[in-house]
């Protein structure tokens, strides 16, 4: 029987698994059957997540991890590997916004607070998550995907917002570059490129009525972006339905970007 979104036996690590986006994908992941880690920075919140998940009836584990230290990230991932057997998807989802500074005005410590996370944290999450999946593909179980979370900044201009437009570049490139290393042993590495999701991470927008006329009203759903939205994306890239698909960038934008 054809059933190649079903994610049982998989494990699926989600960094920033506590809210918004990645909490979406992981929902959707552990309903369709996968073991989930998440990652993220705020205790209470992660054990909210894991009772959330929970539900589900698959093995949830939770862990504080700041992404932009590489010895917590080395760490996370063997502790990781150790408690959950395996990693078969790993989505580098973490993040933090760069705030609406005139590039004029950008400094150097904000420029590398937002690199820390965004570039710096999606490199170590996917080097260590690839050692994993290299190590097992040369005893003979190849496979595994690699996802990067980017934005639509990395593609357009993002005025007011340079250096935060500049780490989701950075992923993006990243990605194709593990993606055509890495396929030799069977690992798939993917990108995302959300527009205007209604997360923290956007909550000054939210309800502002000149941002909800001049921006909302040109998406074409005619609404904002929600986390439950990037659910089937994640299914479908820590699934074997996408065992030929690599290198490539998955915009979810709502029609955004083409109108």
């Amino acid at each position: 029987m054809y059933r190649p979104f079903d994610l049982t036996g998989k494990v699926a690590l989600v960094t920033g698994g506590n809210r918004g986006i990645g909490l979406g994908m992981a929902d959707a992941m552990a309903q369709a059957g996968a073991d989930i880690v998440i990652w993220g920075t705020n205790e209470e919140k992660n054990a909210a997540a894991k009772q959330a998940l929970a539900k589900h009836g698959k093995r949830v584990s939770a862990r504080k991890v700041n992404v932009a230290s590489e010895s917590e990230v080395v760490d996370g991932m063997k502790a990781a590997v150790a408690e959950m057997g395996r990693i078969d998807a790993v989505f580098a989802n973490a993040g933090i916004g760069g705030g609406a500074a005139p590039f004029t005005e950008i400094t150097a410590d904000a420029f590398r607070k937002v690199h820390a996370v965004n570039e710096d944290g999606v490199f170590y999450t996917l080097r260590e998550a690839a050692k994993h999946m290299v190590e097992r593909a040369k005893k003979g179980d190849p496979g595994g995907g690699l996802v990067g979370v980017a934005s639509l900044a990395g593609i357009e201009g993002a005025g007011r917002n340079q250096h935060y437009g500049a780490t989701k570049g950075a992923v993006l490139s990243m990605m194709r570059g593990i993606a055509v290393e890495l396929a030799r042993y069977g690992v798939r590495a993917n990108a995302i490129a959300p527009g205007w999701i209604a997360t923290d991470m956007t909550a000054g927008a939210q309800g502002n009525a000149t941002f909800e006329e001049k921006v909302i009203t040109r998406v074409p759903m005619r609404r904002w972006g929600k986390p439950e939205d990037f659910g089937g994306i994640a299914v479908y890239l820590a699934s074997d339905a996408s065992a030929y698909h690599s290198g490539d960038t998955f915009v979810i934008d709502g029609g955004y970007s083409v109108f």
